[in-house]
């Protein structure tokens, strides 16, 4: 496996796998790695004859009082992971490498990133293009892999592809969760005891829709207002609880099968989102 940390090295390695007609698969991470990337990585793993994939803490889709500093780093046991994965390169760009003193370029997609996640975090979005467009010219992949648990992420970046005229498939992978059904993520390991057992009640209220959408309830707004108040009895400091079009993530008036139920909210100062296709 090779572990690669310049841009101009990484250039020359993915030129020699384009010159030999190579299929090259990508999955982008911030590291700190869990059963949810894994998934993303063995579906590419299929699709692609050399795997690439990055670990990199990006700044600035961080907000001033979030937290970049403190979000939690292990090299040493992501790389053994992707190492047992087959992986074949690892690239760990330094923030210099990737935003000179000089930077001034940045990538957004309008309307997409305002709402859901964005009307809370209003530059998390822009943070995000900008760094996969940068990564996504230096690895030059065929195939890139998301997860659907972070599905606003996953459309603002096929949009991104599809108004720039990008060469390159997006596939997503489905939500990985705990047993207890919550869905995996870096930022499980913020939560106290007491946090993470009433943290189920996202994927809970979740499965709740769901039931009463099949037993007839088609009422976005009173799944909503249940749903908000399910979170609230255990300590959950809502965001945002949202019924849109899984496409255009506009507020729908009905719900339909395919309507995107999509959840932000806060277990202490831990902010989780999860969703559900009905």
């Amino acid at each position: 496996m090779l572990f690669v940390r310049n841009v101009a090295k990484l250039k020359k390695i993915i030129k020699q796998k384009k010159n030999q007609n190579v299929t090259i698969g990508f999955v982008p991470t911030m590291g700190y790695l869990h059963e949810g990337h894994l998934s993303l990585i063995r579906i590419a793993r299929k699709k692609c004859q050399f795997l690439a994939v990055s670990i990199f803490v990006n700044p600035i889709q961080f907000g001033p009082k979030e937290d970049f500093k403190k979000y939690p780093r292990n090299l040493k046991k992501d790389l053994r992971m992707l190492k047992d994965e087959g992986v074949d390169l690892v690239f760990y760009p330094s923030v210099k490498d990737m935003y000179p003193a000089d930077y001034k370029t940045s990538v957004y997609v309008k309307e997409l990133s305002k709402i859901l996640c964005g009307a809370s975090r209003p530059h998390h979005f822009q943070g995000v293009t900008t760094i996969v467009l940068k990564l996504l010219n230096v690895v030059q992949p065929d195939i890139m892999a998301f997860g659907k648990k972070d599905f606003q992420q996953a459309i603002i970046i096929k949009k991104m592809v599809e108004d720039l005229h990008l060469d390159v498939k997006i596939t997503m992978g489905k939500i990985i969760r705990e047993k207890d059904g919550l869905a995996l993520s870096s930022r499980n390991i913020y939560l106290s005891k007491t946090q993470r057992k009433n943290a189920v009640v996202l994927h809970e209220s979740l499965k709740w829709a769901k039931q009463a959408f099949k037993k007839g309830l088609r009422n976005p707004k009173e799944t909503i207002k249940r749903m908000k108040m399910t979170i609230k009895e255990k300590n959950g400091r809502i965001d945002y609880v949202e019924a849109v079009d899984p496409c255009t993530l506009q507020p729908v008036k009905k719900l339909q099968k395919g309507t995107l139920i999509a959840l932000a909210a806060f277990f202490g100062k831990t902010r989780l989102i999860d969703n559900t296709i009905l």
